[in-house]
């Protein structure tokens, strides 16, 4: 009986061990897409761990679901060509600050605080190759506004 018994224990341990190497691959594969994204504002550099959102899926599904984006963590939309873009926040259950970035890395606009779980459409107001999605506020926090600079390789300079 007690060889039965430890049987069971023995294939809880094994699923639990392929559920934590699996766990580790996908955040190996999270962080190899991980990229560095700097802002030059009037108050300074602010460097961002951004995740890339390139193919249609991904920038469908952006940051939803997910329940906090830690401070200097955000993510990278890519709209090349540069083209004008609407965003929303359904099924987005944090509040974030979109920041809409010019081809040649000028911000364009900043969305401040968008309401989590709204399908209100957020426009770009003009044509933008990419939108960094941070944690709400962040814009505010750190002074960051339209007319700075982003340096990523994303964004060309003239």
């Amino acid at each position: 009986m007690t060889k039965r018994a430890s049987w069971p224990a023995a294939k809880v341990i094994l699923v639990a061990a392929v559920v934590a190497l699996c766990g580790l691959a996908l955040q190996s594969a999270r962080a190899a897409q991980m990229q560095t994204l700097e802002i030059v504002s009037k108050t300074g550099v602010h460097v961002f761990s951004v995740e890339m959102a390139t193919t249609e899926k991904e920038r469908e599904i952006g940051l939803m679901f997910r329940k906090s984006l830690p401070d200097g963590q955000g993510m990278l939309f890519d709209f090349t060509p540069e083209q004008n873009v609407t965003m929303w926040m359904k099924n987005t259950l944090i509040p974030l600050d979109m920041i809409f970035i010019r081809a040649d890395g000028t911000i364009l606009r900043i969305a401040e605080n968008t309401e989590p779980m709204s399908e209100r459409i957020i426009p770009s107001g003009g044509p933008v190759t990419g939108v960094l999605e941070v944690s709400g506020g962040t814009a505010q926090k750190l002074g960051i506004a339209a007319g700075d600079k982003v340096a990523h390789p994303l964004f060309k300079r003239r």
